[in-house]
């Protein structure tokens, strides 16, 4: 018996915060007039979500709430970031009982690649077949809404969710490499697809490339040129619709180098005093996350982000001596913002990054024997007393500034109440 032909999935839950809320709520969640955010911030507080049929009225996602219109018959939902993890595991599980585990990627809270082409002949199914037994088994289980893309790999399965199956009545699209050419190619904007940001459509529209068609055409040597050799790499393949990584190899990857980072968009323009403080509550924060993971680090980075579009982001870069303390980390990461920052510039992002992450006990490149074992016992009673009684336990005595941030978020998820 041959093997089977490669068939790969991308099903998405539509606007899954939403939904859940919506779901939770005894609603339709096609036809609830829903947002998910938090009132008790500021007017240019993020919708997270924003439900299928408030989009069809025209509020566009990943609006702020002064943009929402005010209407009583809109429900606003709090954030319920647990609650979403949670519905994320039980859809999850429900796929599960279709297709192994070994054939499934979690990209995201809402979105999973799946790898059907052995179980087609198994269940007797098309690709589009198995895509609806899928959507199916979620929207009768949990209630949930999904679309799905179908493609001979990963990339073209998730252009093609992306960018034409919301265009479809069942929410699928299949796409073989004719369709995808004659679909896709001349798509506009660029941006619609896949790992292309921004940033990448601009170096490409300055060489005149405005769509997949245009790089499929270009010069190799020019593409690399404007986006380095290795993203050039990739792009030109994605072009020609290939991608060869499976979604066993995707789920065993890991990258050569480690880090681990933090990131925060400021609810207001701080000073460079107020951001100070915040930079030493998230690297304090973070290091003592990596502390209680395992991890050892060999640097901290920072990058700032400034209020308006007329300040470039500054940043920058400092070795850590001797093992990893709470204390050390937050000593470098104000002394680079110290370095960097543009003094009175209004500041509004921030993040924390620390690198060259090693189990602890690894060689590093420091010398290890520079720790002071006081800091680090006091960093073991911290996460102790906050283990036990929640983060807000036990603080930098700098939170409790007015500017102070890690009070209010502690106990949330991704910045995000739980």
């Amino acid at each position: 018996m041959g093997e089977a032909a490669r068939v790969c999935l991308c099903i998405d839950l539509r606007s899954f915060y939403a939904t859940v809320e919506a779901v939770d709520r005894g609603l339709d969640p096609m036809e609830a007039r829903l947002v998910v955010a938090d009132p008790d911030r500021s007017a240019n507080t993020i919708c997270l979500a924003v439900s299928p049929r408030l989009k069809a009225e025209g509020v566009r996602n990943r609006c702020r709430m002064r943009e929402v219109p005010k209407d009583r018959g809109i429900v606003v939902a709090r954030p319920r970031m647990a609650r979403y993890l949670e519905a994320s595991c039980e859809v999850v599980a429900c796929l599960l009982e279709h297709v192994s585990a070994d054939d499934v990627h979690v990209y995201s809270v809402d979105e999973s690649f799946i790898e059907i082409g052995p179980y087609l002949p198994y269940y007797g199914l098309t690709p589009r077949a198995m895509a609806k037994r899928l959507q199916e088994a979620v929207a009768e289980r949990l209630g949930y809404p999904a679309t799905c893309g179908l493609g001979p790999n990963l990339f073209v399965a998730k252009v093609a969710l992306d960018v034409l199956a919301k265009h479809d009545t069942e929410g699928i699209c299949e796409l073989d490499l004719p369709a995808f050419y004659r679909d896709i190619w001349f798509h506009r904007p660029i941006t619609d697809i896949w790992q292309v940001g921004p940033g990448t459509a601009r170096r490409l529209a300055s060489a005149g490339i405005v769509d997949l068609a245009g790089v499929a055409a270009a010069d190799p040597k020019e593409i690399s040129r404007l986006l380095g050799p290795a993203r050039a790499r990739l792009l030109v393949d994605h072009a020609w619709g290939l991608e060869p990584a499976t979604v066993s190899e995707v789920s065993a990857w890991e990258p050569k180098g480690k880090s681990l980072t933090r990131g925060q968009v400021l609810m207001r323009d701080y000073t460079t005093a107020e951001a100070a403080t915040v930079v030493r509550e998230m690297a304090d924060e973070l290091a003592l996350s990596a502390e209680a993971d395992g991890w050892d680090a060999q640097g901290v980075s920072l990058y700032v982000g400034y209020s308006g579009d007329t300040w470039p982001a500054t940043g920058g870069s400092r070795p850590l001596e001797g093992r990893l303390t709470a204390h050390g980390v937050a000593e470098a990461a104000v002394a680079v913002f110290a370095a960097t920052a543009y003094p009175g510039v209004p500041i509004r992002r921030v993040n924390v990054t620390l690198t060259g992450l090693t189990r602890e006990g690894q060689p590093r490149l420091f010398d290890p024997a520079s720790a002071d074992p006081r800091r680090q016992r006091l960093d073991e009673a911290r996460r102790a007393v906050a283990a036990r009684f929640g983060k807000a336990s036990v603080l930098l005595a700098s939170s409790l500034l007015p500017e102070g941030t890690a009070r209010d978020l502690a106990g949330r998820i991704g910045g995000h109440r739980a």
